[in-house]
């Protein structure tokens, strides 16, 4: 599959879901100067992901990603620090908007579900536009790209420090409690990184294929529950 081929396909918009590792922007493009480095970031950030897929991200140089985006590479250094900060962007991105939506859910709405939706909304989204099938399943060979990037360390490690406390005072604004001195929003943000974890590893050896969309609605559906043991083979649960 070639450069051209894989970004035409845009998977590289949606391919890894939870794992972020770059410092988020703090304020949206609002005038065309900041729109214009908005697309300059989400390009390079495309153009990383998809070099990864296609060569492998051992095999990808700064000066690979800022020649597939169409800029010079001193251009990429003034937007990313290297590739993995670059590849990082897309995900960081749509865990902002996760953020966002959720401090826009009604009031009265449980937690778990108001969380639901703002995680998968932005992911809807984007699935939406570069596949007009949110639901859409993996091929094999995507997931057997995603399972290799999925083992680097330097992606795998999560999201990083900031997005994590804009997510704790997100939901300590929801729930009335401190964010710095109460333990439920941590605990929160916890089990939301905990489903994102077990969604994107399912999704990545599910065999058959799985859409993450429908394996996300079930995470969180599971702890909205209360973790309710699955019912053993035969056993019938009254």
């Amino acid at each position: 599959m070639t450069v051209d081929n894989f970004l035409a396909g845009n998977f590289a918009r949606w391919a890894i879901i939870h794992y972020a590792l770059a410092v988020p922007d703090d304020h949206p493009p609002t005038g065309l100067r900041q729109r214009k480095k908005a697309d300059t970031r989400r390009a390079l950030s495309d153009a990383a992901l998809a070099l990864a897929f296609e060569r492998g991200l051992e095999n990808v140089t700064r000066e690979d990603i800022a020649n597939v985006a169409g800029v010079s590479l001193r251009t990429f250094n003034n937007y990313f620090t290297g590739k993995y900060e670059a590849l990082a962007y897309r995900q960081t991105e749509r865990m902002r908007r996760s953020i966002a939506a959720l401090r826009e859910r009604p009031a009265g709405e449980p937690l778990w579900t108001a969380i639901a939706h703002a995680v998968l909304e932005p992911l809807q989204a984007d699935l939406h536009e570069a596949t007009a099938d949110e639901d859409r399943l993996p091929s094999r060979g995507e997931l057997a790209e995603v399972r290799k990037l999925l083992m680097n360390p330097q992606i795998r490690e999560g999201a990083s420090r900031e997005l994590l406390e804009d997510w704790r005072d997100a939901i300590a604004e929801r729930t009335g409690t401190d964010p710095e001195n109460d333990m439920y929003p941590r605990l929160v943000v916890a089990v939301v990184r905990a489903v994102g974890d077990a969604a994107m590893d399912t999704y990545a050896t599910a065999d058959p294929p799985v859409a993450i969309t429908e394996l996300i609605r079930a995470g969180f559906a599971s702890v909205a529950a209360g973790m309710p043991e699955p019912a053993k083979p035969g056993e019938q649960r009254g």
